[in-house]
């Protein structure tokens, strides 16, 4: 017997085997029959454009009702050119196997779904156009990431998942026990755990990337955190990616400018090679896509302080549920005036009062603020925090002390900046939060496989 070896969707619509008899696999998109023809949209996941079978039923017999929406078909037949305007080629069929029945049951029968009933089903979703393009773009956006870091000689580093720090002290971090809590009443016995102590999900990967940076320079980290923030909103998730670079020796302006490259090189991938799964999603999800991309690619950022940005805010005349004060952290409201409403493109906001920033961002020479940044992006809001980093030994103990944090559990930390300090500096941007405004998707679950944010899990 011989094999014959499939040719992947993508090949076929990509290059010219006009004449070729050649074996497809896939699932239906479509089907569609009349009294002499029958046309079948198939796709394999490696391209999001489908191929058309176009099957001679005075030549063929088919069981029609194995030929629906999700059935997985094995296809034999000859590349011919296509008639129809949508694809170059087509496949003339000789032959078809029916390999995995989806009958009427099947919950894709539509064409268009609500992605509230879609977050139900994240195991069958990926089978829908939407996510077929949501996930393209994922995969190309992560390596555009890596294609850069990787193009400027940063190290790749694995930060740890388990951690006894909480990054941000925010005190909203997932705890990880090996006890059994159901047998515990009481106080708990931390000596009775596996590491004898109290042990967290991560929250940020930066803590254990800065020891990286202060000896091979530049590196960054790329892997899934987790926060237990009780936030139900579009923009909040309990478990995400982020990517979060660490450089030696850049300051502020280094910083801001690294960010800016950064941002404009994978926003410039994406709109490149991700043509047609981008012409979907401007159709059927975000008809001003074209216009996002041009805010980032057709413009320097602007950049602002946080006091000119209370200003702004309190001259603007709009009315806003909460007033912006210096001392108390903007709300998503304030950030979509400005990004959506003020300028109209992605800004810095830098230099935010100390008082609720972390505890490792350089305090400024005027005492009350400290050397960060977010980027605000429209339609979004804030999507990057940055800063130049503490390099001070002495500030950052003080640093530390002043928001209440145990400073035992940071001398690890401290001592990267008793022994060969230097000024460093890095951002953490949410992969999702990006791909949100990418691909026009509102809201955060639609762009993780796999949502985890307060609901049942798969």
């Amino acid at each position: 017997m011989i094999h014959q070896t499939r040719t992947k969707v993508k090949d076929v619509l990509a290059e010219n085997k006009e004449g070729q008899e050649i074996l497809v696999w896939g699932w239906i998109r479509s089907s569609r029959f009349s009294k002499a023809l029958g046309f079948i949209q198939i796709n394999d996941g490696s391209s999001f454009e489908s191929l058309q079978l176009v099957i001679d039923l005075n030549k063929m017999v088919v069981n029609k009702s194995e030929l629906l929406t999700g059935s997985c078909i094995k296809v034999s037949g000859k590349v011919v050119e296509s008639q129809g305007g949508n694809q170059d080629w087509e496949l003339q069929t000789s032959r078809i196997e029916v390999v995995g029945v989806a009958d009427n049951t099947y919950p894709l029968q539509k064409k268009r779904h609500r992605f509230e009933f879609l977050r139900e089903i994240p195991h069958l979703r990926t089978k829908s156009n939407t996510f077929l393009a949501v996930f393209k773009v994922r995969n190309r956006l992560s390596k555009a990431i890596h294609d850069f870091f990787q193009e400027k000689g940063f190290l790749y580093v694995h930060a740890p998942i388990l951690t006894v720090n909480d990054c941000e002290g925010g005190g909203e971090a997932f705890q990880a026990t090996n006890l059994n809590l159901d047998e515990i009443n009481g106080t708990v016995d931390y000596s009775n755990d596996f590491f004898k102590q109290k042990v967290f999900l991560t929250v940020s990967g930066q803590l254990e990337a800065e020891p990286f940076a202060l000896s091979h320079g530049e590196v960054y980290t790329f892997g899934p955190t987790f926060r237990a923030d009780p936030s139900d909103t579009p923009r909040h998730a309990a478990e995400f990616w982020m990517i979060e670079p660490e450089m030696a020796f850049y300051d502020f302006e280094d910083l801001r400018l690294l960010i800016q490259e950064f941002i404009k090189s994978i926003t410039l991938t994406i709109k490149e090679e991700c043509q047609a799964e981008l012409a979907f999603l401007k159709k059927f999800v975000e008809p001003e896509l074209d216009a996002r991309f041009d805010a980032i690619l057709d413009h320097d950022f602007t950049s602002i302080t946080f006091e000119e940005a209370v200003d702004i805010l309190n001259k603007s005349g709009k009315k806003f549920e909460n007033k912006a004060v210096w001392g108390e952290d903007l709300g998503i409201e304030h950030e979509r005036y400005l990004v959506d409403e003020h300028f109209g493109k992605p800004i810095f906001i830098t230099d935010y009062p100390e008082n609720f920033k972390s505890f490792y961002m350089r305090l400024n020479d005027d005492k009350k603020s400290v050397a960060c940044l977010d980027l605000l992006v429209p339609g979004i809001g804030e999507i990057i925090t940055g800063s130049q980093r503490e390099e001070r030994y002495d500030m950052l103990q003080s640093r530390l002390q002043s928001k209440g944090l145990e400073v035992e559990l940071y001398q690890w930390y401290l001592e990267t900046r008793r022994w060969g300090s230097a000024p460093h500096s890095g951002f953490g941007l949410g992969l999702e939060r990006i791909l949100m405004y990418l691909t026009g998707m509102k809201n955060i679950k639609d762009v993780i496989p796999f949502p985890r944010a307060g609901r049942k899990l798969y």
